[in-house]
């Protein structure tokens, strides 16, 4: 097969690119080092989540988690979709003022979302704390497990036919046609896709890529203990920190019963082990939200790499300076499974001439291309 696409990445974001070029009628190859939804799809919380810490990162997350409800009929049970909601917990007034000005910004742009005082709070989620001030809750968010649709997108989507994936394949240049793998081979292509996230650096060293290290542990099985994905109202600010470490209250309730409890990020770093004073950091600040948490059995903790660019948005169109005649679809940082399947339609939109669904301006990669006349 002569490819008329070739991706780099089978996780989410490359998954989706792959099935949506492949649905247009694209022939499609899709090149990776490793497997099927490794990497950061692997290691993440799979919430697809509307995030609105600025008018393009809500544009875009909004439209996904659209398409997200979409696609959810035509997902397995082993794909573990539930929309279970996102409840942003406030710890105290100053928090509460933060979810009633989430709130209005939701409903000002149709987004459905419930405000909760501290009893509406208690009886919604009854596992948190008693001292907790009130929430927001965004009923239609949703989780998903991210591995497995990225396997579905590349094998059981429409146009499957047309493509083709090769794993344990390494990449070790690139160009606007093509690809050279490891063991020498050339494979062409009329369009070359870099969906690789952090390993997108190793072939293009300009890229403004950040690796963004996070935690996640998960529990044995406590079934109906949260009902919803639980975040305190101040992630937002310890998400988007600069530098240095920090961690912010986040859990998931799992469809096995498990809880998934994070998040921490750290800069500086690019080791994979667990940071023990790090985990623990982080599982302090969620007993404060959760006090049963303590008593709970956790089974395994483990890390992965967050692909952050320097404004928090992804790269998503012509790669410019930083590779001509390439496509990027990286640097989503946490919101690489929300908004993965609008990657794909931006993208899509871009190689085909067709117009994009929402405006694809702030996503484009030409935004960072003073860095690299100057870098």
């Amino acid at each position: 097969m002569t490819a008329d696409a070739l991706i780099l990445g089978a996780g989410i974001v490359g998954a989706a690119c792959a099935a949506e070029l492949a649905a247009l009628g694209m022939r499609v190859e899709v090149l990776d080092a490793q497997g099927i939804g490794g990497g950061a799809t692997a290691a993440g919380m799979g919430h697809i989540v509307v995030m609105n810490d600025s008018p393009a990162e809500f544009a875009l997350s909004r439209y996904s988690r659209d398409l997200w409800l979409a696609l959810a009929p035509q997902l397995r049970t082993r794909d573990a979709f539930a929309r279970c909601g996102t409840l942003w917990v406030a710890a105290d007034d100053e928090e509460s003022q933060a979810a009633r000005a989430m709130h209005a910004a939701f409903e000002a742009q149709g987004v459905t979302a419930q405000l909760l005082d501290a009893a509406a709070l208690r009886a919604c989620e009854p596992a948190l704390a008693a001292s907790m001030a009130g929430g927001l809750r965004i009923e239609h968010d949703s989780i998903v497990y991210a591995p497995t649709v990225s396997e579905w997108l590349l094998t059981q989507s429409s146009g499957v036919e047309k493509i083709r994936v090769r794993l344990g394949t390494r990449v070790t240049a690139i160009s606007a046609r093509g690809v050279t793998l490891a063991d020498g081979e050339r494979v062409s292509a009329e369009h070359v896709i870099v969906a690789n996230g952090l390993g997108a650096q190793q072939l293009l060293p300009s890229l403004p890529l950040q690796p963004k290290k996070g935690h996640l542990l998960i529990t044995d099985r406590y079934p109906g203990l949260i009902r919803h994905q639980l975040l305190e109202l101040g992630y937002i600010k310890s998400a988007h920190h600069a530098a240095g470490t920090s961690v912010a209250f986040n859990a998931q309730p799992r469809p096995t019963g498990q809880l998934l409890i994070g998040s921490s990020r750290q800069f500086d770093t690019t080791d994979p082990a667990v940071d023990m004073p790090v985990l623990a950091q982080m599982l302090q600040r969620a007993a404060r939200y959760l006090p049963v948490l303590p008593t709970l059995n956790g089974i395994r903790a483990w890390t992965g790499f967050r692909a952050a660019s320097p404004d928090g948005l992804p790269l998503i169109g012509p790669a410019g300076d930083f590779a001509p005649g390439v496509w990027l679809a990286v640097g989503h940082e946490g919101l690489g499974v929300t908004t993965s399947l609008a990657t794909a339609k931006l993208l899509a939109a871009q190689i085909t001439g067709n117009t994009a669904p929402i405006p694809v301006e702030p996503y484009l990669p030409v935004r960072f291309a003073q860095q690299v006349a100057h870098g």
